[in-house]
């Protein structure tokens, strides 16, 4: 397979030249935030989301300004789980205006532009079957274009959502080379575990990212009657040096996310909500000290 510079005179397509212009929009577009974050998993139905929409809330709740990037493009959830599901996008010649959420989130995501609930997101090919070839570039082109042409403004934090799998984060990290951090989310069982140490692996020894901690979501669940704690996995193995957070398993947190409420807002005193905040005060801390 050719590289773009091997094509004679690029095709005529300037292929360099757009995707060039794109960096540079993306670039300018980010020169106010002063966080970048990408939270990932490795492996789904850990709880991601709804851990990355209540770190955004939670840091609201603190004064910061705060955007989420839905970074996964085919199953976006990011907007609903932030109540803004319905909201219509405003575009202008400065670029797309972010939805605001009550929190005052600001938030893109590919389920915006999506006109029914059921629809899936198809990428321009001769036939599907065959889109599979250029997905990851076209993937990697549509998340350059949500970052690079959305009016951000200043942001304290901007918590990218990234979609499971360990070959996602190098692709965030091409398109931001000063990412700030990476957190990892998990579950405490051994099959989880297995594959987000390969996470770790990637952002700590190749790619060379901060890692800002382990968040260990449904770490236990508290017993209603006597209050004590019940683990709902097989492993008490610890994943990492020291884990950010371990949130418990709380039912309200899936309905919360369900109905577009921020958990930590609604239930704020309960045991998952006060290690959600504390988390959120842990990425505040880390940044102060970097």
């Amino acid at each position: 397979m050719k590289t773009y510079n091997e094509l004679p005179a690029d095709a005529g397509s300037d292929i360099i030249g757009q995707v060039t212009a794109q960096l540079n929009r993306l670039q300018k577009r980010l020169a106010d935030v002063k966080h970048t974050v990408a939270i990932m998993s490795g492996k789904g139905g850990v709880g991601k989301s709804a851990i990355t929409a209540n770190l955004a809330a939670a840091l609201a709740l603190e004064g910061c300004a705060v955007g989420v990037v839905d970074a996964d493009i085919n199953g976006p959830s990011i907007a609903k789980m932030m109540g803004v599901r319905n909201a219509a996008l405003h575009y202008s010649p400065a670029g797309v205006t972010p939805i605001v959420n009550a929190l005052g989130i600001k938030v893109i995501s590919m389920d915006l532009l999506l006109a029914e609930d059921e629809a899936p997101v198809l990428w321009n090919a001769h036939t599907q079957k065959d889109a599979f070839t250029w997905r990851a570039t076209m993937e990697v082109g549509a998340l350059r274009e949500f970052i690079g042409d959305t009016e951000w403004g200043a942001l304290d934090y901007l918590l990218l959502d990234l979609p499971p799998g360990t070959d996602k984060l190098p692709n965030v990290v091409e398109l931001l080379p000063n990412l700030g951090g990476v957190l990892v989310v998990t579950i405490p069982s051994e099959v989880s575990q297995f594959i987000v140490k390969k996470s770790l692996a990637m952002a700590q020894h190749i790619l060379n990212v901060p890692i800002i901690g382990v968040i260990e979501n449904m770490a236990f669940h508290i017993c209603q009657h006597c209050g004590e704690k019940e683990p709902l996995f097989s492993t008490d193995e610890p994943l990492w040096e020291e884990t950010l957070g371990s949130i418990p398993f709380d039912a309200k947190l899936a309905y919360c996310s369900d109905k577009g409420m921020p958990y930590v807002r609604e239930y704020p005193d309960t045991p998952a909500s006060l290690a959600l905040t504390a988390v959120a005060g842990k990425i505040q801390h880390f940044f102060k000290e970097t």
